[in-house]
């Protein structure tokens, strides 16, 4: 879509820049170089961009029309970036939701979202169809893009085939917040964009790369930061359907990988692992982490075992696409445990609880100001007008930043674990347990643990006269509850949970235990 305004000196002509214009310009330069493979299928760019158009034209055959929301419930996989490539070409909204979610978790959101359509994986269909949404929605398989997008000639878009704006809405990326409804972070098309320029200037992403694609697609980390602004560049990308070690490293040797993304969780089962001794990582150059704290041990132990891999701390939140803060390699010896300085087009404030400015060191929470900002949460009025501030966005993270712009995460507003790189609210957790007819009273923290980061950790309080409770029973209620990642790790009945004068919980003293 075109626009033009006139000036004293001439008519100056502005095109706009959508998500699938980024594949679309990577075809014409790099037509028969791979751009994705995955299992058995291999995509180059020019592939890419006519199974785009393809999926674009299939939506509009089934009927969706411009600004409707397609879910996209599905395990990692090449059609799942058709899927999310196809909406954006087509101006349709996209909503990734993650798979583990079933039952009330997993309606809410496409009850919230208000999805027209959702597309799944075989073998989570049936989780689809027995919830109150996904019963009268039009739910179809995954699979069944394949022969729409590997079709002999498809015929490249047509002069006003789709008409999509910067400004349009791309996606529904849904965040876990203070409360156990998930929040729709509404991201345009220039918010998303923007975020890939600020991942390529802070990452060193190059044509040359050879990437790996583990963690979830659903996750904006894993698409956002990595996936799309490396196709934005023509670069070689891999995707593979989970994150397991020795099948990681084997693949890292006999492919010459030399990009990695994964949470801490993942690179502490890397380090731990014995191939990583014999396998020959020669090719491995730029090794990313984020979404958790990075345990410092490990980070030595990798580094020590590969001198010349780079590591990037990539910090943000799903609000802002999600990056907001990069710390690069040569910066993690004078800044350990840091998360870097802002992004390209990421501006920051801290403050403090009156909203007025701390200085350089003090703690505040930080705010943020980008063009890479969500509009609003979808159907939320009450938690956007909480969460901004005029332009600014309230993040929930208690930090300090130093003179020279570093900052450091020392805790969080809102209360919510951050368990192997995925957000809990603990509330939702709480409310599960306090189903049980013998719960007084329970809080639910994350604890350090060596392998999830952060382990979910209930305290609960029995009340007298009722039957005894175990903690595998605690453990199998949530279970029947809730996604597997929101299971209580650890369960401790305790005779009474440490309080304030106000009588509200002190979670702080149980994150000490």
């Amino acid at each position: 879509m075109t626009t033009t305004r006139d000036s004293s000196e001439s008519t100056v002509t502005a095109q706009t820049s959508t998500v699938s214009d980024l594949v679309r310009r990577s075809a014409g330069r790099f037509a028969a170089d791979t751009a994705i493979e995955f299992a058995d299928r291999t995509w180059t760019y020019a592939e890419l961009d006519a199974a785009v158009t393809a999926v674009a034209r299939e939506l509009v055959r089934l009927g969706v029309t411009k600004g409707d929301r397609v879910a996209a419930y599905g395990k990692n996989s090449d059609l799942f970036v058709l899927l999310y490539l196809g909406c954006a070409r087509a101006g349709f909204i996209h909503v990734p939701v993650n798979y583990q979610f079933k039952g009330d978790e997993l309606d809410y959101i496409l009850s919230n979202s208000g999805a027209e359509i959702v597309f799944a994986d075989a073998d989570l269909m049936s989780a689809v169809t027995s919830t109150p949404t996904g019963a009268s929605a039009q739910v179809i398989d995954f699979a069944d893009l394949v022969p729409v997008a590997t079709t002999d000639s498809i015929a490249p878009a047509g002069a006003g085939e789709f008409s999509v704006d910067d400004t349009d809405v791309a996606q529904l990326l849904y965040t876990s917040g203070t409360t156990s409804a998930p929040k729709g972070a509404v991201m345009t098309h220039r918010a998303l964009v923007h975020e890939y320029l600020s991942s390529l200037m802070s990452l060193d992403f190059a044509a040359t790369d050879r990437a790996v694609h583990a963690l979830p697609l659903y996750h904006s980390a894993q698409m956002h930061v990595f996936l799309l602004p490396l196709l934005s560049i023509g670069a070689h990308n891999i995707i593979v359907p989970a994150p397991v070690p020795d099948q990681l490293l084997a693949l890292f040797e006999e492919r010459e990988i030399n990009s990695f993304f994964a949470a801490p969780t993942v690179w502490v089962a890397l380090a731990n692992s014995p191939d990583l001794e014999t396998r020959n990582l020669d090719s491995l150059r730029k090794a990313y982490y984020g979404a958790s704290i990075m345990p410092g041990p490990i980070l030595e132990r990798l580094r020590q075992r590969l001198p010349k891999l780079g590591f990037y701390n990539c910090f943000g939140q799903s609000e802002l696409g999600p990056l907001c803060a990069v710390l690069r390699p040569e910066e993690h010896d004078d800044h350990p445990g840091s998360a870097g300085r802002p992004v390209m087009f990421v501006e920051t404030r801290v403050v403090n609880a009156d909203g007025s400015n701390v200085g350089p060191g003090e703690e505040g929470e930080i705010l943020y100001r980008s063009p890479q900002l969500c509009e609003g949460y979808w159907n939320r009025p009450d938690a956007t007008a909480e969460a901004f501030d005029d332009d600014w966005f309230h993040s929930g993270d208690l930090v300090k930043v130093d003179d020279n712009g570093f900052i450091e995460v020392v805790d969080r507003v809102k209360d919510v674990i951050n368990t192997g790189g995925v957000l809990v609210a603990s509330r939702q957790v709480e409310d599960a347990i306090f189903e049980l007819p013998q719960v007084a009273e329970v809080a639910v923290v994350g604890l350090a643990d060596e392998k999830w980061i952060e382990a979910v950790a209930a305290f609960v309080v029995l009340k007298e006269g009722q039957p005894p409770l175990t903690a595998d029973e605690v453990i199998a209620h949530v279970k029947s509850r809730l996604a597997g990642f929101k299971v209580p790790k650890r369960v401790e009945f305790v005779a009474e949970l440490p309080k304030n004068s106000a009588g509200k919980i002190l979670k702080r003293s149980l994150r000490q235990v």
